[in-house]
């Protein structure tokens, strides 16, 4: 027999406060790209025929002893049903046996650990003085980018632009009302972007919401939305000429349609994108080389993110006397 502990969304809420969380991202995206990890490329399928996803990540390493896996879907119906599209579970074991740890809500870790490497790529490849912050996109990510960044820039004024008029006037709100920060609706993308220092593209676009004409020199673009290699939300010429930095040389080889097209179309060779944002952070190589560069921040989503935050929030929960422990057989 053995005892394991459950750790639902509020559990993991409570114990996973956003400057811990960007701390532990900087070490874990070191480690990874030290190449301390054992993480394949995550295994995706696709489920019935709305285009919907499920993806299995696993990761094991031992700074801090982590193995496991997180399950996640993104079923974008989802939101016809009042559902989180996105939605995972994280099942994490034990170092030393393999048994069972813990299994844990993956939907809050996924959408913290998401901005809190987007801050971490701010933090190193943007421009010191930046403090005004445009987001594309509108849903939790989008939340979770503004809550991470102000911690690492001193964020002045966040313009949001998304095609849905309630959706952004519910995220101005938030970032007013709950971050305090300055919020102000964009009549466009363009609107948004244009002058901006910080970019968070945070979106469910299949197509390139931005424009290369609007992007200022010195810009720091941090994009997340899409993760297929058929996705983009960044034209060609922007990548053309942008730094592009990632979170993983062979998951970008895989997945990222930002990097993937504009490659495809012979606009730029495969070096163009194989600077890992953990190498940055430890030294191992330069970030921004001038203070005009723009510098692109493409992000995927790495296994030993979601260890690393796991491993976080369950020796927490035990210092605390926090969650529901059960047996297993």
């Amino acid at each position: 027999m053995g005892n394991a502990l459950l750790l639902t969304e509020r559990d993991v809420r409570a114990v996973l406060p956003m400057p811990d969380l960007i701390a532990a991202m900087e070490g874990a995206l070191d480690q990874f790209s030290a190449g301390a990890v054992r993480q394949p490329v995550r295994s995706v399928i696709e489920v019935g025929n709305d285009r919907a996803f499920f993806g299995i990540m696993p990761a094991a390493m031992s700074h801090p002893p982590a193995v496991g896996a997180k399950l996640v879907t993104v079923f974008e119906r989802n939101h016809e049903r009042h559902l989180p599209s996105h939605l995972a579970t994280v099942v994490l074991l034990d170092h030393e046996t393999g048994a069972l740890r813990a299994v844990l809500d993956g939907r809050y870790i996924t959408e913290a650990r998401t901005g809190a490497v987007s801050a971490v790529s701010v933090k190193h490849l943007s421009r010191p003085d930046a403090h005004v912050l445009a987001v594309i996109g509108s849903g939790v990510q989008a939340r979770s980018h503004v809550d991470a960044i102000r911690h690492v820039r001193a964020v002045t004024q966040v313009r949001a632009w998304s095609p849905r008029a309630e959706h952004r006037d519910a995220f101005i709100g938030h970032v007013q009302d709950v971050l305090g920060l300055p919020a102000y609706p964009a009549s466009g993308a363009a609107d948004a972007v244009r002058g901006a220092d910080i970019i968070v593209l945070a979106t469910s676009s299949r197509t390139p919401v931005i424009e290369d004409a609007d992007i200022a020199p010195g810009a720091h673009i941090a994009a997340v939305g899409a993760c297929r290699p058929d996705q983009r939300e960044m034209p060609t010429p922007l990548i053309v000429r942008a730094r592009v930095c990632v979170d993983s040389r062979a998951a970008a080889h895989k997945e990222a349609g930002d990097l993937l097209i504009p490659l495809g179309e012979g606009a730029i060779g495969s070096g163009h994108f194989d600077l890992e944002l953990g190498d940055v952070i430890a030294g191992r190589a330069p970030g921004r080389s001038h203070p005009g560069e723009v510098t692109v921040f493409k992000s995927l989503g790495l296994a030993v993110e979601d260890m690393v935050a796991a491993d976080l929030a369950v020796t927490r929960a035990h210092s605390i006397g926090l969650g529901q422990a059960f047996s297993w057989a």
